[in-house]
């Protein structure tokens, strides 16, 4: 199968996929749905971490300088942090958050919501065509990380759409249009960073921050609303979960 080939399906799995399996997860019954979905969040935390620490950092580190490598890193963290503040990259998974209530009340909310989306989406695709242009199993890898987290994302996604007025059908529809951003970002890379190698790792390393702030900043956080012992310990069972997954899935393939 060719890169090009490889680029297409797995960015297709990081987006339109994850709309999809978000759209059959509503269908379950609301108090099943309101069990699963802490378990998915914690899941997702330890693919993303997974893939930062244990792929995207090491193949960064390993073919460029380990200081520029931490400043790319820590440059991504803050203009992360900075998209956020502009309400342009949240993690929000129900319909009811403080980035949620910053829109006006209508269609106004589910606008910002599509938005948002599809910026995202985008930067996910171009972090997932970087990753295939240094590596066909790292590229695998970050896909499976993106839709890790875009799950209960778009879970979220579709609550505030149906909130806003929007139907179920035009719901998922607006949510697999905005995902196909992914595939757009992800076909930019694949022709504009061809002949960039030396530009990878750096790529890499801001997929790796995009990784660490929505595990960290965004998911963590709300894991800490449930401080029981049991609680704590299934969150931190499902979260080596989503970790193994990754080391799995990445000493598997190579």
């Amino acid at each position: 199968m060719s890169l090009l080939v490889w680029i297409v399906v797995f960015s297709l799995v990081g987006g339109v996929l994850s709309v999809l399996a978000a759209g059959v997860f509503l269908l379950l019954p609301e108090g099943l749905r309101g069990r699963l979905l802490p378990h998915m969040i914690s899941f997702a935390i330890g693919a993303l971490l997974g893939a930062a620490f244990l792929a995207l950092l090491p193949h960064a580190l390993g073919t460029a300088d380990p200081h520029n490598v931490g400043m790319a890193v820590l440059l991504g963290l803050l203009g992360f942090f900075l998209l956020e503040k502009m309400v342009l990259w949240r993690h929000c998974h129900s319909g009811e958050c403080e980035t949620h209530t910053l829109a006006h009340d209508g269609h106004a909310a589910g606008t910002l919501i599509l938005i948002g989306d599809g910026i995202h989406n985008l930067v996910d695709g171009v972090l997932i065509g970087a990753a295939f242009l240094v590596d066909v199993h790292l590229g695998v890898v970050t896909a499976l990380a993106v839709a890790a987290h875009e799950i209960p994302q778009e879970v979220g996604d579709f609550a505030v759409l149906l909130h806003s007025g929007y139907t179920r059908g035009k719901a998922l529809l607006f949510n697999v249009l905005s995902s196909l951003t992914t595939l757009i970002g992800a076909l930019g890379a694949y022709w504009s960073l061809g002949g960039m190698q030396s530009v990878l790792p750096y790529i890499l390393a801001v997929a790796a921050s995009s990784f660490i702030y929505i595990a960290v900043a965004d998911l963590i956080p709300g894991l800490h609303r449930r401080l029981h012992l049991s609680a704590t310990l299934q969150q931190l069972g499902l979260i080596s979960a989503g970790v193994l997954v990754i080391w799995l899935a990445h000493s598997t393939l190579h």
